[in-house]
């Protein structure tokens, strides 16, 4: 049923936006790797609502708890139960989405899908899901850090037009984390963070890019044909709401180079193959060759605005809907922590794909 993501690291996630909680159950993660609920907070954290004037209003500490799995601090190689309880909901301020179908939301395919669907907040469809990713991502991140040195960064780059020339070989984490809308040059980010409020006051809302870097990844990560890395990445990352676009590398920028301009030359750094460029975005032939990945992910405008607009109700009448509710006027600073955790999971499960043993 689609709930289900990876081969040796799965996740499964679960649990509705204003139901009783959401989590996941990871199976595969290897045991004895050292992790703690205080960790997989402090990536809940960059998630959770309510952060900043920026955000949505509702308030969630977003607390988890490690029901299963998990053993004086260390994986048991057994599945891992993480929950995090739902606190603010109100399901209330979604009555009239009972009857109407929120435009660019997923009421109405999920209506015609299943005949049922939860409206309160969008059910199954929130982004609250996402809340599993996010656990799960932390654990991932963990054992990539920890066995592999990998390192993984993401940060907002570009809100409508505003855009920031953001160095990805350079970057850190206390530069993404340096302000509200995570966007690591902090001129730019003012401009953003001046836009997205903009946009609340008038009850309408903005996308844009996440750049997200992956550092020490192992060469030979990801397999031919249809399980190549960069094909496993784009699906995770458009399994995210609100994705509308990826891109790898040179992305689609590419075409606008020749064959020879757009090639990676290799040059030996020691014991090493190594490209003098990078427009492929570490991943060549569907593997990894040692170099950075370089990912992107667009993000479409949030859809619930709070603006009246054309729709058709359940009956299949034509009508008008203001939505009510508390949403992101922008889903970018809160995305950020999504995407890593996505990248995270994909080349956590690669990476003990190409091992194939245990730690």
């Amino acid at each position: 049923m689609g709930n289900t993501f990876g081969h040796l690291f799965r996740v499964t996630t679960y649990g509705e936006s204003h139901g009783g909680g959401v989590g996941v159950i990871i199976d595969g993660c290897p045991p004895r790797l050292e992790i703690s609920e205080t960790e997989i907070q402090l990536e809940l954290d960059r998630r959770k609502p309510g952060q900043s004037k920026i955000t949505t209003p509702r308030k969630e500490d977003d607390r988890c708890e490690i029901l299963s799995g998990v053993f004086e601090g260390k994986t048991l190689g057994t599945p891992i139960s993480i929950m995090v309880r739902n606190k603010d909901a109100r399901g209330q301020d979604y009555a009239e989405m009972a009857e109407k179908f929120r435009p660019s939301h997923a009421d109405a395919t999920y209506q015609a899908k299943y005949g049922i669907r939860n409206y309160q907040g969008g059910g199954r469809s929130s982004a609250r899901e996402t809340i599993g990713r996010v656990a799960a991502g932390a654990i991932a991140k963990k054992l990539l850090n920890q066995f592999a040195g990998v390192e993984i960064i993401a940060y907002v780059t570009q809100i409508q037009d505003l855009i920031a020339p953001i160095n990805s070989d350079t970057v850190t984490m206390p530069d993404v984390e340096s302000n509200i809308v995570r966007c690591p040059d902090p001129v730019m980010a003012e401009k953003m963070i001046d836009l997205i409020e903009a946009m609340r006051r008038e009850g309408n809302s903005v996308g844009g890019i996440v750049e997200c870097v992956a550092r020490n990844v192992p060469v030979g990560l990801g397999d031919p044909v249809f399980d190549k890395l960069e094909a496993d990445l784009a699906k995770a990352i458009m399994s995210l709401p609100a994705t509308k676009g990826f891109e790898i590398g040179s992305g689609f920028a590419g075409i606008h180079l020749t064959g020879k301009e757009h090639n990676d030359e290799f040059y030996r750094d020691g014991d090493r193959i190594r490209t003098v460029t990078n427009r492929s975005g570490g991943i060549q032939g569907g593997i990894s060759n040692g170099e950075n990945i370089i990912i992107r992910a667009a993000f479409k405008p949030t859809a619930t605005i709070m603006q009246e607009q054309k729709t058709v109700s359940i009956t299949g009448e034509e009508t008008t809907l203001t939505a009510r509710g508390r949403h992101d006027p922008c889903v970018l600073p809160r995305a950020v922590p999504m995407v890593e955790a996505m990248v995270a999971l994909v080349l956590c499960d690669h990476w003990l794909r190409n091992r194939a043993i245990a730690i």
